[in-house]
């Protein structure tokens, strides 16, 4: 882990925060390369009537348009929840060096939580991957807001 993985961690639970305002599963997705940060997302499958609309997707989508390339070379996301095998496969493809998540999520997450996409023999890419960073506060978020609709 490195020292700054907790502060781009919180950067995502502010994203993460601000959609539950708006009715989405609150979780937030940072892009950083070499320290700065690219791009941002946050959950919107909702909104934007889109099942593909998760945070890391969001972000894979922006840092794509921001670089020009969707190869995401030497650059780390940081999200709130451990990834789908959507969001890990697309993490994969885009060429991420590092993903550092908060939340595990053992019913869905696709980078060890159910199954580990990331490190499917055959792939032609492989993924760092640091989990548990601010796991505490990244599920408590998503505790209470699914606590809240209950």
């Amino acid at each position: 882990m490195h020292a700054s993985d907790q502060d781009f961690m919180r950067r995502a639970l502010e994203l993460a925060t601000a959609t539950q305002a708006r009715g989405e599963v609150p979780i937030g997705a940072v892009l950083v390369r070499d320290g700065v940060v690219l791009a941002e997302g946050a959950n919107r499958p909702i909104g934007a009537h889109d099942p593909t609309a998760h945070a890391e997707v969001e972000a894979l989508r922006a840092g794509g348009a921001a670089l020009g390339t969707y190869r995401l070379t030497g650059t780390t996301l940081y999200v709130t929840l451990e990834p789908c095998v959507m969001c890990a496969a697309a993490i994969v493809h885009a060429r991420v060096q590092r993903l550092v998540f908060g939340a595990w999520d053992p019913r869905a997450g696709g980078a060890g939580g159910l199954i580990n996409v990331l490190a499917l023999p055959g792939l032609n890419h492989r993924v760092e991957v640091f989990g548990g960073v601010l796991s505490e506060e990244c599920g408590a978020l998503l505790t209470r807001f699914f606590g809240e609709r209950r």
